[in-house]
């Protein structure tokens, strides 16, 4: 075959126009200077791409790696959250049993 490089448009350019009907896998092998056989691999990987490119994705940024820094310091927020309610409801208790000491008096 010849020394000429086809470009990433000509190659999709010539596997729709095989893909609908508008040219045989041999013509077009022959216009992009190639063997049959390695036109077929470039129509399977060319398709295969496109089915991926077409796949459902989550949009936004993919999730990172866990930031070890941030997850310590969510924990330590938790630990700190849970001393506060406990000292919260002692103080509530603490009023209460003022309140109690002093309508028996």
């Amino acid at each position: 075959m010849n020394s000429w490089n086809p470009s990433v448009q000509e190659k999709a350019e010539m596997i729709l126009k095989v893909r609908g009907g508008l040219l045989s896998a041999a013509e077009a092998a022959r216009k992009l200077g190639i063997s049959r056989k390695t036109y077929y691999k470039w129509e399977q990987r060319g398709l295969a791409a496109m089915m991926e490119s077409l796949c459902e994705r989550n949009s936004g940024r993919p999730p990172g790696e866990p930031d070890g820094e941030k997850e310590t310091m969510r924990c330590r927020i938790r630990e700190l959250e849970s001393e506060l309610e406990k000292r919260r409801k002692a103080d509530e208790l603490r009023e209460k049993v003022k309140q109690l000491a002093e309508k028996k008096r």
